[in-house]
């Protein structure tokens, strides 16, 4: 089960932005939750994540 402030979190996430509610969403709770699942797992572990990600600098990354 999630803590009240995930939840909190959660329900103001899943307030689609204006690029997003342009497309719509079907599941936005659920969306909002898979994001801020992602974006903690890349805050708590940056150097495990970082080369996975396609928004982060090159540092230390070769481009083969």
């Amino acid at each position: 089960m999630t803590e009240p402030a995930d939840d909190a979190r959660i329900d103001t996430r899943a307030e689609l932005l204006p690029e997003e509610a342009a497309v719509g969403s079907e599941v936005p709770r659920e969306q909002a939750s898979a994001i801020l699942e992602e974006s903690e797992e890349r805050t708590l572990h940056p150097e495990e994540t970082q080369l996975a990600s396609t928004q982060t600098p090159d540092e230390g990354r070769s481009s083969d």
